[in-house]
């Protein structure tokens, strides 16, 4: 099949994410929960994009899929593209979807016109954290770095373990949980990424794409318990009152006052508690709660700030569970470290982006990707942004595929300038 002109990609770009929106509605936007059934139907409509476009078509150990030139199915090592194909509940419709259309458009481009080096997409499952509480998971199948404690994480829904879910899809999880690597990492010279950005930066300096420096590492605990004594709220008086509410409140306010201050003197640091919540069941407007739960993700590009905002929690909520007679569970943590870019392939990709007509330009990603569990596993790994306004994890992701080609390009054109 000859090279696939630029306008034909960008009709089959459309409609391969006009398909996949329709067939994982949730609401407003889209859901493709990770190691799911619509997962897997996501998975094989891609398969057969792939074939139709003469690609070969592969499976790992880890459920995951990878598509190439016929030619280089066999090859001993290779570049990469990819990124993830499940989704947050009610999700938008681009986040991990785009890189793993963009790498098809590579090969299906790449035919005809040959590449030196033999490059895979790979389409991974399972990279949000919203259905298990831990991220990366194909990714972290396939590079032997899953946990027996991310294996047994149980689904947000219906409570079964992650191996479970893997089982009922016929994934044998035998060598994941002896942490076996599925893929011998020097087998891949090299990863790269295309993902929307999930912030305004490049809406708001008007660029169509950016080349990626580093990534965030995070600390995230699913379900933070604070228990105090149930109580009349009439009643009680303040002394005498074990109200876990108060204490989570005073335990964020002190977080917030840290997070200021890291920032104030240079540091980079996120922190949200996206899930909150007393039992609608036992509680009631007149009663001072007995229990509360919080989720907390804190996230920065330094380990340093991360081990000391570990530190700092634990030491606040010491100090309040003493001070107000409350208790507090965090219950497991789910890390992640932060992960810097290979300098070549960021320069190499800063370049490709200049022969493509685009003025360089580079930054790092608040929020975690799969290229950083590849950068953990010793892989050289980078990524290209892609401008989409209103963020991300919501229905509103608005990229154009105007700029999607545009990173497309890009990666093409890095591809293409590498020497065997």
């Amino acid at each position: 099949m000859n090279a696939a002109e630029p306008d034909t990609l960008s009709l089959l770009a459309q409609k391969i994410f006009d398909d996949l929106r329709a067939m994982s509605p949730d609401g407003a936007g889209v859901s493709r929960p990770a190691y799911s059934s619509i997962e897997t139907r996501a998975l094989d409509y891609l398969s057969d994009v792939a074939r139709a476009h003469g690609l070969a078509v592969d499976h790992d150990a880890a459920g995951n899929g990878w598509f190439c030139l016929p030619e280089h199915r066999d090859a001993d090592r290779f570049m990469v593209v990819g990124s993830h194909i499940d989704s947050v509940p009610e999700g938008g419709n681009f986040d991990g979807l785009a890189g793993v259309v963009a790498g098809l458009l590579v090969l299906i481009r790449a035919q005809g016109r040959g590449l030196r080096i033999p490059v895979k997409c790979l389409a991974l499952r399972g990279e949000e954290s919203a259905w298990f509480g831990s991220c990366y998971l194909g990714s972290k199948a396939l590079t032997g770095q899953m946990t027996a404690t991310e294996l047994a994480a149980p689904h947000k829904a219906d409570g079964r373990p992650l191996a479970d879910h893997m089982a009922d899809l016929g994934i044998d999880t035998a060598a994941i949980a002896a942490g076996q690597s599925l893929i011998a990492p020097d087998r891949i010279a090299g990863y790269v990424e295309l993902h929307i950005e999930q912030g305004p930066l490049l809406v708001e300096r008007d660029i169509p794409a950016a080349v990626v420096t580093g990534i965030r590492g995070n600390i995230r605990y699913r379900a933070i318990t604070c228990t105090g004594e149930g109580g009349h709220s009439g009643a009680v008086p303040r002394v005498y009152r074990r109200d876990p509410v108060l204490a989570m409140a005073d335990l964020l306010t002190r977080l917030d006052d840290s997070w200021l201050h890291i920032l104030q003197t240079g540091g980079d640091l996120v922190l949200t508690s996206g899930v909150v919540g007393t039992d609608p069941a036992r509680h009631a407007i007149t009663r001072i709660a007995d229990s509360i739960s919080f989720s907390l993700d804190i996230r920065s590009q330094s380990t340093e700030v991360l081990a000391h905002m570990r530190d700092y929690l634990h030491e606040e909520m010491a100090d309040i569970a003493r001070v107000r007679s409350v208790s507090f569970d965090t219950g497991p943590e789910i890390p992640a470290a932060p992960a810097l870019m290979d300098k070549t392939m960021v320069r190499d990709l800063m370049e490709a982006m200049r022969s493509t007509g685009i003025e360089p330009f580079s930054m790092a990603s608040g929020a975690g990707h799969d290229a950083a569990v590849f950068a953990q596993a010793g892989v050289p790994a980078a990524m290209i942004f892609v401008r989409n306004r209103n963020g991300s994890h919501n229905p509103r992701e608005a990229m154009e595929i105007a700029d999607f080609m545009v990173g497309t390009r890009i990666i093409s054109a890095y591809l293409e300038a590498l020497q065997p």
